[in-house]
């Protein structure tokens, strides 16, 4: 994307020095950033843009971003954007929303939109995930701990918070590439299964379960949550039920519950939206370019449709701080293997990520995006 990560210092406020009469360059006043554009295009207005506008225009090479990404990225925020045009894209977006909950919510289009997003190539992901390919919140038990520490501490958490036992029967909703039933199955001794609609993901999750000689104990599928028969004793969903949307979370949670047995745990893990944010034209951005089809619920939400379809909840979990440091280890590792990444993807894709990455980071930070982990018992009958 032509961008770099330096560090602050008195090299860089030279760095970052504005040419005398160029428009198409845009320092900022502290030296942590620039930003540059073809000649004669005005690099201060961009950041008036509204965040459709200037996303797509990032992704699309019609500017560089030089220097701190997440602070371009609050920069911006904290400009004047029109309210107008806030109001035109806040309307669209929820339009995408009905248009894929209704119109093209069913199993087929589900399949698509994963592929979508997870299907680009495992190398890539490879690029900046950590070694076990876990693409969701790590837990950080020191903001210093490395990426691979933090994923796997996480990777404990969930099996000691939904106190796993050998031979237990444990389901992973959307396992992703296989971390957390590998881990579940050498670590705990249960017998896991996995589900995910990404032939990519299932293919470096059958290998890995080969490798370490798990095929007795974990099977992963390439299946539709809603397709799932059968019962256990422990359910996860990490990551995952931000792809549900909030028209589906009811049917999400009647389905889960269908699949517990009495007396068992579910703990349901990801992304969610503070109760007074609302779409914007940042959220037309990810549901055109990111992640088709998906959308983000309340707090609120997620403990009312999961008591009406029965459960009781008996934990919660903050994780928003654990989400911003993990976004933005992700995108450094992307700048850092910006070569390597730009030859397995092309060069809007990676544009996409590493500004969807750096935004999330940010809005975590902010508070314009939150994450938790609801733990969910079923009673007894």
């Amino acid at each position: 994307m032509g961008t770099t990560h330096r560090q602050n210092s008195t090299q860089d406020h030279i760095w970052l020095s504005r040419p005398a009469g160029a428009s198409n360059f845009y320092a900022d006043p502290s030296g942590r950033f620039a930003i540059t554009t073809p000649d004669g295009v005005d690099a201060a207005r961009l950041l008036r843009l509204d965040a459709h506008s200037a996303a797509l225009a990032f992704v699309n090479g019609k500017f560089e971003i030089r220097g701190d990404i997440f602070e371009a990225i609050r920069c911006f925020l904290r400009q004047h954007h029109s309210p107008f045009r806030e109001l035109i894209f806040s309307g669209l977006a929820r339009l995408e929303h009905l248009r894929t909950s209704y119109l093209l919510g069913g199993k087929a289009r589900a399949s698509r939109d994963i592929q979508f997003h997870y299907d680009l190539s495992n190398e890539f992901y490879s690029q900046f995930l950590d070694s076990r390919m876990i693409y969701s919140s790590a837990y950080f038990n020191k903001p210093d701990d490395t990426l691979e520490e933090a994923q796997r501490q996480k990777l404990d958490q969930i099996c000691r918070d939904l106190v796993l036992r050998e031979n237990e029967r444990f389901l992973d909703v959307g396992s992703g590439w296989g971390g957390l039933v590998v881990y579940a199955a050498e670590r705990f001794g249960v017998k896991a299964h996995g589900c995910t609609l990404a032939a990519q993901q299932l293919a470096f999750s059958r290998d890995t379960v080969e490798r370490l000689g798990l095929s007795d104990r974990v099977q992963v599928d390439l299946r539709d949550y809603r397709d799932l028969r059968g019962t256990y004793d422990k359910i996860a969903s990490v990551g995952m039920f931000e792809h549900v949307g909030p028209r589906r979370l009811g049917e999400y949670f009647k389905k889960i519950y269908s699949l517990l047995a009495a007396g068992g745990l579910f703990l349901n893990r990801g992304l969610i939206r503070p109760q007074n944010v609302t779409d914007g034209a940042d959220t037309l951005f990810l549901v055109k370019s990111v992640f088709p089809g998906s959308g983000l619920v309340h707090l609120a939400d997620v403990v009312r449709e999961g008591e009406r379809a029965g459960f009781e909840v008996v934990g919660l979990r903050d994780l928003r701080t654990h989400y911003a440091f993990t976004c933005r280890r992700w995108v450094k590792n992307l700048l850092q293997n910006a070569s390597a990444c730009r030859s397995l993807v092309n060069e809007r894709t990676y544009r996409t990520w590493v500004l969807y990455l750096a935004a999330s980071s940010v809005a975590l930070e902010n508070g314009g995006t939150s994450a938790a982990q609801v733990l969910f018992a079923k009673k007894r009958q």
